[in-house]
């Protein structure tokens, strides 16, 4: 198993990314395409079972298959590669869980029992304010042996507020913070006694491994021994300034750039981390990320609506190349011809940013939509991208029992081609937010109606003609025993009876 550092980062900064559910991507080799779909059909199968997830709802209308987006990873053969079919799947309503992590774990070597992995607390994991799980899975062909390996990567990415999980699990509730533990910004000009503005205190915060997490690392997992900087295991971005504890036995190597120190694990012992409260002069370089991407969905009324996508280049000098995966559902049919690429600065239409374009149109109820765009962006420079969409009218048993939420439209995918930060050679890929698909929604409380209103007149129907085809019917001197001038004595002397208790007590009062 290929071993990787794991990097903690000592900042605190808020996350505007919402759930992006679940996607997989793959490559199945099949001289066909009916029978690379049905292998790829059996692989999410298998993988729902796996790891509790909904994947087996990945069918046909949810896969697309990339040109340009995605590339084929690992060691493979020119015979292999010419065989290969890339498809790509989305769930954007699915939620990662606590179901997900317990399968997730157990692929590890020591299960979660040792390692950083150990730090990985449900309650801890799902309450932060964004997590992810990832695992890629490649062949690596070794150079000199003739046998091939799979190599496994696992991949878990938190956004923790420090305050929020330092509250202690059996007293989880907020509570406003004591006057005399307020720390107010007092080069506010309404700053006074009784008026507080609280101060930013991301840097400098006290917190531990301990605190944050519940618990402290549990030793570590022999999986490959080694010796010297490169065994370190945990690795903290850091000031150089910055005071760190930790428990004892514990070896430190501090990079040259003074941001970063890493430290070698314990065999066995628990490894605790800890930074006490203190003024950091100079932070940790926060590098601005090579493209930003933000896609809301325009438009109002139940017919028609529209996308509409960000997309800015921050380096001053450097342009940045990627490609722009749209997988949207067959319900989402987008007017090509509506396509604009408008550059806010020159006020125009830039066709000359889009350099090539990959459109397959949806197939109601058997595909959806993908459309690929390679862009162009110049430095410093912010692109709109914008087109038109319809909407179309389901069926009343394909709307889910929250229709009147709406429908999750899967982010989209950006693959980084070339830009300033991407030193490595490796593309590197951006999601943006998933979006919320507002559709004509029927009034469902009508086949209800109809239902029990058909229901109603079948019963009487059925009754009336269920008791003329059953139901026999004689004359009353029919039937034996039955005799009437006994009967008529029997009703005149109840009849008799009624009218003496009524008539003879009001004689008996006049008598009186």
């Amino acid at each position: 198993m290929r071993r990787r550092e794991n990097y903690i980062c000592d900042s605190a900064q808020e996350d505007g990314m919402r759930r992006v559910g679940a996607q997989d991507h793959g490559a199945a080799r099949r001289r066909e395409e009916l029978g690379a779909f049905a292998r790829w059909i059996t692989l999410n199968n298998a993988l729902s079972g796996l790891f509790c997830a909904s994947l087996n709802f990945i069918d046909s209308t949810r896969t697309t298959r990339p040109v340009m987006t995605f590339e084929p990873v690992g060691d493979h053969s020119d015979a292999s590669r010419a065989n290969l079919h890339l498809l790509h799947g989305t769930l954007p309503h699915e939620v990662v869980c606590t179901e997900n992590l317990t399968p997730f774990l157990k692929l590890l070597p020591c299960k979660g029992k040792a390692g950083i992995s150990s730090l990985l607390d449900g309650h801890k994991l799902f309450d932060a304010s964004w997590q992810s799980m990832a695992i890629d899975v490649r062949p690596v062909c070794p150079a000199g042996e003739s046998e091939c390996v799979v190599e496994m990567e696992q991949t878990v990415d938190m956004v923790l507020d420090i305050e929020r999980s330092k509250r202690p699990r059996d007293n989880p509730i907020p509570r406003p913070v004591p006057r005399e533990e307020l720390v107010c910004d007092t080069s506010k000009e309404y700053s006074s006694e009784d008026t507080c503005y609280p101060l930013d205190i991301s840097y400098g915060q006290s917190w531990s491994l301990s605190e944050v997490f519940g618990r402290p690392i549990k030793g570590t997992c022999l999986v490959e021994a080694s010796e010297g900087p490169d065994s370190q295991s945990v690795c903290l971005n850091v000031p150089a300034d910055r005071d760190v504890y930790t428990s004892h036995g514990v070896t430190e190597f501090k990079d040259a750039s003074g941001f970063s120190r890493c430290f070698v694990l314990p065999t066995r012992d628990d490894f605790e981390l800890m930074l006490p409260k203190q003024s950091v002069q100079s932070g940790s370089p926060i590098y601005p990320p090579p493209l930003y991407a933000e896609r809301s969905i325009t438009g109002h009324g139940q017919e028609r609506g529209g996308v509409q996508t960000l997309l800015t280049n921050p380096s001053p000098d450097t342009p940045v190349e990627f490609v722009y995966l749209e997988s949207l559902p067959w319900f989402m049919k987008p007017y090509l011809h509506t396509l604009k690429v408008l550059l806010p600065d020159e006020g125009k239409q830039s066709p000359s940013i889009i350099k090539d374009i990959y459109y397959r149109p949806s197939v109601d109820r058997h595909r959806g939509t993908q459309l690929e765009i390679r862009m162009l962006i110049p430095a410093a420079s912010t692109v709109t991208l914008t087109y038109d969409f319809e909407k179309a009218i389901l069926r009343y048993t394909e709307y889910p029992p929250d229709a009147n939420r709406g429908f999750d439209v899967a982010p989209a995918v950006i693959r980084l081609i070339s830009s300033a930060s991407n030193t490595t050679g490796d593309s590197m890929y951006l999601r943006t937010t998933s979006l919320l698909l507002p559709l004509p929604t029927p009034d469902f409380s009508m086949p209800y109606n109809v239902i029990i209103l058909t229901s109603t007149v079948m019963a009487l129907a059925f009754g009336s003609i269920f008791n003329l085809l059953v139901r026999r019917f004689v004359g009353a001197d029919e039937v034996e025993g039955y005799d009437i001038r006994r009967l008529r004595a029997l009703v005149r002397g109840r009849l008799l009876v009624i009218k003496d208790r009524l008539f003879g007590t009001r004689n008996e009062k006049k008598i009186q």
